[in-house]
Order: C-alpha cells, then sequence, then structure tokens
C-alpha cells in the first residue's frame, strides 16, 4: 500500500511538472490544486451523469445507484483506514488489506441480493398462484 501511495505521489509530481514545465504554467500549489481538482471532479462528474442515465433508460431499481454509492463510499473508507494506518504506524499499510476489505462488502451485498431474489421470486410465484 505504501508503495501504491509512493507511485500516486510520483504521478501527481510528474504531472505537475508537465503543467509548470511543458506549458510553462506557473502556479501556486492552491492555484494547480483548484484546476486539477476541478478538472477531474468536472470530468468524473460527466462520466457518472452519463452512465446513470444509461441505468435510468434500462430501468433497473434504486439497488443499483444504492450499491455504487456505497460501494464508492466504501473505496473512500478502506484507503482512509489503510492511510490513517500509515500514519499513525498501527497496524500495516497495506493494498491487499482495502481489496479484502473490499471483497468482504462484495461477498455480504451478494449474499443479499441473493435472499432479495429468492424473496422476490417465492412473492411473484405466490401472487400468480392467487
Amino acid at each position: 500500500m505504501r508503495d501504491f501511495v509512493m507511485l500516486m505521489a510520483e504521478i501527481v509530481n510528474e504531472i505537475h511538472d508537465i503543467l509548470t514545465g511543458l506549458f510553462g504554467l506557473h502556479m501556486t500549489d492552491k492555484e494547480l490544486h483548484f484546476w486539477v481538482i476541478g478538472i477531474v471532479g468536472m470530468v468524473t462528474f460527466f462520466l457518472v451523469y452519463f452512465s446513470f442515465k444509461l441505468i435510468e433508460k434500462m430501468k433497473w431499481s434504486v439497488t443499483i445507484y444504492a450499491f455504487i454509492y456505497t460501494f464508492t463510499g466504501m473505496i473512500v473508507l478502506v484507503f482512509a483506514i489503510e492511510l490513517q494506518q500509515a500514519i499513525t504506524n498501527r497496524g500495516n499499510m497495506e493494498f491487499a488489506d482495502a481489496v479484502v476489505g473490499l471483497r468482504g462488502f462484495l461477498v455480504l451485498f451478494i449474499i443479499y441480493a441473493l435472499i432479495a431474489l429468492v424473496i422476490y421470486t417465492i412473492n411473484k410465484f405466490i401472487s400468480k398462484r392467487k
């Protein structure tokens, strides 16, 4: 995990060097954050917006929206926990821990989905017999 964070830091530093060196942009750290995060945020917004519009056209239930929102939150949470472990030196900061944590959520969600599907199928079967 530490290697992953260092790699991400290197990528960010390279982007910074390209923006300042190649394009001759001389921005303060705050200005750079403003533009980079602003642009990344808008690109992400449009990707999410069009993805959700596609889901809406497919007439999927609100469950998919709840899953996507929750899974995104879980990604943030597991990486926050791993970073906290690195900062406080309590526990080991490992990418594998984040992956296993997310796998736990996915497995439990699949179990929930299967149970819900069984209940839904039984209710449909019962309502057809009436």
